[in-house]
């Protein structure tokens, strides 16, 4: 692990802060496609009423942290191709699993992280990244039967059993900054991930929702490609410095469980029983998708942040790199700086230097806190300092909303303190220019022409970091595999 990759971990999980606002991002309207007994959640913030055969505290459960898991994950996706694509699925996968009469809400998450995952009370989410990772309508399928089985084996509300007892650790995992952690995004996350299933619970979630998937008609050795498919992308990820700490963390794909995966399949439905794929009608769902960070969460070009919904932007200075982490943005500099840029709640008749002064972090020096104008805003900054951290911390207030800056470091510099600074001033409202530089980055799906191998296409692919390696893994392909003309296969490209 590279010192810069070391930090910006640390940094991310250490600098826990109370309070974090519900992001920087927008949700999306409120519509829910229903079909039949399954509701496909846009919306985070009114849940569709359940009827789940596990009980009314199951669903209070699930009803009380579906809003946390909308914050902490980004939002919600909007996609009629794809929400239709996956309320099909699930409706098949119900009936399969003998629950006629149970509804469930599927929610798909806008993030570019690879994850899947239930709630007790018949919630179950799915990311954007996930839904780009996968390659055909069967390999979703049992992505989302392992969840449903995870659910019909009562294995989600037993986790959620298990986060009570994380109270205490959330105290200590907050690192620097102390604060009430119930509404910290990052935090509730940290939770869950405490709190994930157990190697045991995930062998019955991948039998069970083989069965499903088998009895839906789909193939059964989608779980055995996809899982490693997964482990593919998992190893890609840790290469790029991404932020993958989810499904493939907490569903590792071993050589040990996709053998036990092929084996289950073989068992339950024979040697050569090949069941529904549905390549071409799972890719025409997923095509335009966006892929990687959401223009609308904001786009990070090169050193600059720029966040259409919310109308702002700033610029890091030379020498750091900007990633997004969860809800907040961090900046990693070689020389062991960072910097971890988020939003918190605050009431509009607080000042930021009360704020500042609030108890939100730790070794805060009360008499360096001034306050100033910058760019038209209100802005408080001061300075920190703990054992093994300095810090520079600023807060300013746009339309109504408060964003803050955390610079840390192990010791104050000029240097340090002039980087801190310009960053702070270069925070202001956008302008078109700044809107015009913002570009998407979707799913697009081509054509094999004769000719085109793996290797041509995956080209198409070169002007992205790394582009070429992923094109291999989201197709489930090798470099000098052949592709079969006619067929369709991913390409993720500017649009």
């Amino acid at each position: 692990m590279t010192v810069q990759k070391y930090i910006a971990k640390n940094f991310v999980r250490g600098l826990r802060s109370g309070g974090l606002a519900v992001s920087l991002l927008a949700l999306s309207a409120c519509t829910t496609l229903t079909s039949s007994n399954i509701a496909v959640s846009t919306t985070g913030d009114k849940p569709a009423p359940l009827v789940v055969t596990q009980g009314t505290d199951d669903a209070s459960i699930g009803s009380r942290e579906h809003p946390r898991i909308i914050a902490a994950y980004g939002g919600v996706y909007s996609d009629r191709p794809a929400e239709i694509m996956v309320a099909r699925i699930v409706g098949r996968l119900l009936a399969a699993a003998d629950q006629p009469n149970a509804q469930f809400q599927v929610t798909i998450l806008d993030t570019s992280e690879v994850n899947a995952f239930a709630l007790p009370g018949g919630y179950i989410y799915v990311t954007r990244g996930i839904l780009a990772l996968a390659s055909d309508t069967s390999e979703l399928a049992a992505v989302l039967a392992h969840e449903i089985a995870h659910v019909t084996l009562r294995h989600a509300r037993a986790r959620t059993d298990r986060t009570r007892t994380t109270e205490i650790v959330d105290r200590v995992i907050t690192g620097v900054f102390g604060g009430d952690t119930s509404t910290d995004a990052t935090a509730n996350r940290t939770r869950q991930s405490m709190a994930s299933f157990g190697q045991q619970q995930e062998l019955e979630a991948d039998r069970e929702g083989i069965k499903y998937a088998g009895k839906a008609g789909y193939d059964p050795q989608a779980a055995a490609r996809f899982l490693s498919v997964m482990s593919r992308f998992a190893t890609f990820s840790a290469g790029s410095g991404s932020n993958q700490e989810g499904f493939l963390s907490s569903h590792p794909s071993t050589p040990a469980r996709i053998q036990k995966a092929i084996e289950t399949a073989r068992t339950m439905f024979g040697q050569n029983t090949a069941g529904e794929v549905d390549r071409d009608g799972y890719l025409a769902s997923i095509a335009g998708l966006t892929f990687g960070d959401s223009p609308s969460q904001g786009s990070i070009i090169g050193r600059r942040f720029i966040n259409p919904g919310a109308k702002f932007t700033f610029t890091v200075p030379q020498g750091y790199t900007l990633q997004s982490a969860q809800s907040a943005v961090v900046g990693v500099a070689g020389d062991g700086e960072a910097v971890r840029f988020d939003s918190a709640d605050v009431q509009a008749n607080v000042s930021l230097t009360d704020y500042l002064k609030s108890g939100w972090i730790a070794g805060l020096k009360a008499d360096s806190v001034t306050s100033r104008t910058v760019n038209g805003m209100e802005m408080a900054s001061g300075l920190a300092q703990t054992d093994q951290w300095f810090f520079r911390v600023a807060v300013m207030r746009l339309n109504g909303q408060v964003y803050r800056f955390i610079f840390a470091a192990k010791s104050d510099s000029q240097r340090f303190a002039q980087g801190a600074a310009a960053t702070i001033e270069s925070f202001r409202p956008t302008t078109s220019a700044d809107m015009a530089a913002i570009r998407k980055v979707a799913v697009t799906v081509v054509t094999a022409r004769p000719g085109d191998t793996a290797d041509s296409l995956a080209k198409r692919m070169a002007s992205l970091s790394r582009g070429t390696e992923l094109f291999y893994i989201i197709n489930d392909l090798y470099p000098g595999d052949p592709v079969v003309p006619g067929e369709k296969y991913k390409i993720v490209a500017l649009q």
